[in-house]
């Protein structure tokens, strides 16, 4: 039997869909890899937000998979809608990458003093936390896969951009003076591979279970339901961090409004053994401290 691997066609998820592919070699298992072209891939000009945001990367490998087309799809689990279609299931993940953003930047970092710096970025995520702590600064849209974006930088009169540290890591992009941004909170699940098949597929799923990480599962599903419980899709301005240590979690996740203004975060040891259960808790607490206004005001806008 010969597992066929859907991916979309980017240079970063075909370096994911191999490294699934490397996995599965490992136990055993014979594999083709099968990319295709998702709506967001074709469209690089409108911001995220306004294309959907939730499974706009991720559609068309859950059509494909329900058709047969595919035996699983490799996704960027920060890209992945928290409740799957349904015929569809979250089976396993590889080992979490670095989950930090970075700051490339050009020439020197004088600018972070100025009021009128530019910063380029697709994340409202990031784009909201940006402002929270330099609210002077613009923010302009940036879209494309790694190497566009990290073009487009180097091409416009813009002073940074903001990454996720893992794709650049997988594509050797990192610029040696890159700044890693500590302070940001990361999007749930970010540097997580995650690997879906059919929900009725028995038998490949407990073949996945062979090359599941458990504590990437187990981070993985702690921000996942914080971010479910907040009522954010995958383009919402949430963040969230869980890091496993002897007893349980180490938690720090936030809410942010669209302008940055206002934000409601917690951080905090979280410990039990339903990691769902644990993200559910931190996004209750979260909205309980006056998140709820600031998810509705997000609702009412995006």
């Amino acid at each position: 039997m010969i597992i066929r691997i859907g991916t979309r066609d980017s240079k970063l998820a075909l370096w994911q869909a191999e490294a699934v592919a490397a996995a599965l070699n490992n136990v055993g298992l014979q594999t083709e890899i099968v990319p295709v072209k998702s709506r967001g891939d074709l469209d690089l000009k409108t911001p995220l937000h306004q294309m959907g945001g939730t499974g706009l990367f991720t559609k068309v490998l859950d059509d494909i998979l329900l058709q047969d087309g595919i035996d699983i799809a490799v996704h960027s689990l920060k890209d992945y809608p928290t409740v799957s279609p349904d015929g569809i299931t979250m089976a396993a993940v590889l080992p979490r990458e670095d989950h930090r953003d970075l700051l490339v930047y050009k020439n020197n970092l004088d600018f972070l003093s100025l009021e009128a710096a530019v910063i380029a970025t697709g994340s409202i995520r990031r784009r909201a936390q940006w402002l929270h702590k330099y609210p002077t600064h613009k923010l302009t849209n940036l879209r494309g896969n790694v190497q566009t974006r990290m073009q487009k930088l180097y091409d416009n009169h813009w002073h940074g951009a903001i990454f996720a540290k893992a794709g650049l890591l997988r594509m050797d992009m990192i610029p040696d003076d890159a700044l890693e941004l500590d302070w940001m909170i990361p999007a749930p699940a970010q540097g997580v591979v995650g690997i879906a098949c059919k929900s009725d597929n028995v038998d490949l799923i407990e073949t996945l279970s062979a090359i599941n990480h458990q504590s990437s599962w187990e981070t993985s599903m702690i921000e996942r339901a914080f971010l479910n419980t907040l009522e954010g899709g995958c383009s919402a301005p949430i963040g969230a961090l869980a890091i496993k240590d002897s007893d349980g979690f180490q938690f720090r996740g936030g809410v942010f409004s669209l302008d940055g203004k206002q934000s409601v975060g917690i951080e905090r040891h979280l410990s039990g053994e339903d990691p769902v259960k644990l993200g559910r808790e931190a996004a209750n607490e979260v909205l309980q401290k006056g998140g709820n206004a600031i998810m509705m005001d997000i609702r009412e806008n995006l």
